[in-house]
């Protein structure tokens, strides 16, 4: 029957990992163990247009039901992994059932970060990670007319996005002086800023949540540490994502942030490796392990741990990239900034015109590139921030010089 492939977590990057497994050439037995009743999806419609309303259910599916019989791949929903047993090479169910492995991915993905202040028990309290979370948050949409978002990163804002065009009134809540600064800087969050309220968002920053409030077991509002109150008929949550590390940490292996793997996805049990939001990977052109929780690396990382399950060793080095949709600015940014770097921010084109690109620099070398409503230069960026060549900041900045011809 040949070796037997085991994958813990059947999201994206666990379902990818299947697949590639197969693509690969594995013909012995693959598990595919997934704690969700759902068959494997995407989550990444979840803060967009599925949210929206502008996408139906069975588009959020990787596969067909059936391409998983098709496939010979075992796939187990609603089964929840409680241990691995390095020693005999099982991983262990709540049942009790201990199934075997040879080589085994861990795929577990990451869990929100939740609030915890008194009240944060209230119904109406809502977060968003999978298909049930979002389907309660469109429900309460349908009838809340005050929406708060404790939050005001990514997440925080495309949620914004959805309860204003539901007809919802918002407050977004953020720690910070404006949203998005830790990630873009203030020049660039400005205009996220200033986005938002034109669509009639109201931001309530620099502030810290004390309590929620609530009247029969329901949320009411939200109690501010300077004692503001702020009435809510439903407050989200979006302050972040943590590891499932905790099979990781039971079985002994290395996490900082996420499961430690080095550039072929390996962890420094032979047999084990890990992919996707759980994985802390090392970045060879970075020179850092890095646990970004993008899409991107759900779905480019499982080939290369595929492979090096098969024996094989190619390396992860892929450019960062996300994206995001908010109102009629849509953006894609790839790269990546260290936060404790005090990179230089130099804009191609004009921000006001809502067409750009955003660079930030350490020395003369380009981090990170976003372009903004402008998507026939993606894979110019990208190669920019992958060389590490040293770029002439006039040229940069100027929309009439090609991208490939901005060195120094």
């Amino acid at each position: 029957m040949g070796r037997t492939f085991v994958i813990v977590g059947a999201g994206l990057a666990g379902a990818t990992a299947a697949g590639a497994l197969r693509t690969q050439g594995h013909t012995g037995r693959i598990v595919l163990i997934g704690a969700e009743s759902e068959f494997p999806y995407d989550r990444l419609p979840l803060s967009k247009d599925y949210l929206k309303d502008r996408s139906e259910k069975a588009k959020l599916y990787l596969h067909p039901q059936r391409w998983y019989s098709d496939q010979n791949i075992e796939l187990r929903r609603g089964c929840c992994v409680t241990a691995i047993d390095r020693a005999t090479h099982d991983v262990v169910l709540r049942t009790g059932e201990r199934v075997g492995y040879d080589k085994l991915l861990l795929a577990t993905g990451a869990s929100v970060r939740r609030l915890n202040v008194p009240g944060d028990q209230l119904h109406g309290v809502l977060y968003l990670r999978n298909i049930a979370d979002c389907e309660a948050i469109k429900a309460a949409f349908a009838t809340a007319g005050r929406v708060v978002i404790i939050g005001a990163g990514w997440v925080g804002l495309e949620t914004a996005v959805a309860a204003r065009l539901a007809g919802c009134d918002v407050t977004v809540l953020g720690a910070g002086d404006l949203p998005l600064a830790k990630p873009l800087g203030h020049q660039v969050a400005g205009i996220y800023a200033a986005l938002h309220r034109r669509h009639g968002v109201r931001f309530q920053l620099g502030v810290a949540v004390a309590e929620l409030t609530g009247d029969g077991g329901r949320v009411t509002g939200v109690r501010l540490a300077d004692g503001a109150f702020i009435g809510a008929d439903v407050v989200i949550v979006g302050i972040g994502a943590v590891a499932n590390t905790a099979l990781a940490e039971g079985c002994g292996l290395v996490t900082d942030d996420g499961v430690v793997v080095d550039e072929h996805l390996a962890t420094a049990d032979p047999d084990i490796f890990a992919a996707g939001d759980v994985a802390s990977c090392f970045h060879p052109s970075l020179g850092i392990h890095l646990r970004l929780g993008h899409w991107s690396a759900a779905r480019k990382q499982p080939p290369v741990a595929a492979a090096g399950m098969m024996g094989r060793a190619p390396v992860y080095d892929n450019v960062p990239y996300f994206f995001s949709d908010q109102y009629e600015l849509g953006m894609e940014y790839l790269g990546y900034v260290p936060p404790d770097t005090a990179a230089e921010v130099v804009v191609r084109g004009d921000l006001a015109t809502g067409r750009f690109i955003v660079f930030w620099l350490a020395g003369e070398r380009v981090l990170a590139g976003m372009n903004v409503n402008i998507w026939h230069l993606t894979a110019a960026i990208r190669a920019l921030v992958s060389s590490g060549a040293r770029v002439d900041r006039s040229k940069l900045a100027d929309p009439a010089v090609p991208l490939g011809e901005v060195s120094a």
